[in-house]
C-alpha cells in the first residue's frame, strides 16, 4: 500500500517501504523474555545421593519364582504353566498365601509389554508383592 505524503502540496515522494523497526523491537523483547524465563523453567537440583551399603534381603527358605521364557511361556518354579492356569499354579506354590512374595524373572529378550501383562496377571490373581530378579554385578575387579 503506497502512501502519498504529498498532500500539502510539497514535493515529498511516496513511501513504499514497510517499517520493520517495531517488528524487530518486539522480537528482541520476546527473545530477552525467553532467555530470562528458560533457565527458571527447568528444574535442576543438584543432589549428591549417598551410596547404599545395605545388604540384600535374605531369600525365603522356598522362594516362588515366576519365569517368563524367551518364547513367552511361563514357569512357576520348574513347572511350565499357561497364562490361564497361572493363578491356580501360584496358589498351589504359595499354599494360598496371597501375601507371599513372587520373584519374577524374565529373559532380557522378552518385550517390556509382555512383562507388564504377566505383572497384571499377578495383580489380578491377588499377588501384590512382586520382586523383579536381575543379575547382581560384583564390584570386584
Amino acid at each position: 500500500m503506497a502512501v502519498n505524503l504529498n498532500q500539502a502540496g510539497g514535493d515529498l515522494a511516496e513511501v513504499n517501504d514497510i517499517n520493520v523497526t517495531p517488528f524487530i523491537d518486539v522480537m528482541l523483547v520476546l527473545l530477552i523474555i525467553f532467555m530470562v524465563a528458560a533457565p527458571l523453567a527447568t528444574v535442576d537440583i543438584a543432589v549428591d545421593l549417598p551410596a547404599s551399603n545395605a545388604q540384600p534381603h535374605p531369600r525365603p527358605d522356598k522362594p516362588v519364582y515366576l519365569t517368563v521364557k524367551p518364547d513367552l511361556s511361563l514357569s512357576v518354579g520348574d513347572e511350565t504353566v499357561s497364562r490361564v492356569a497361572l493363578a491356580g499354579a501360584l496358589d498351589a506354590a504359595t499354599v494360598g498365601q496371597k501375601d507371599s512374595r513372587i520373584f519374577l524373572r524374565a529373559d532380557k529378550t522378552v518385550p517390556y509389554g509382555e512383562v507388564m501383562q504377566v505383572m497384571n496377571g499377578l495383580r489380578t490373581a491377588g499377588y501384590l508383592k512382586v520382586a523383579l530378579v536381575g543379575l547382581e554385578h560384583s564390584t570386584a575387579p
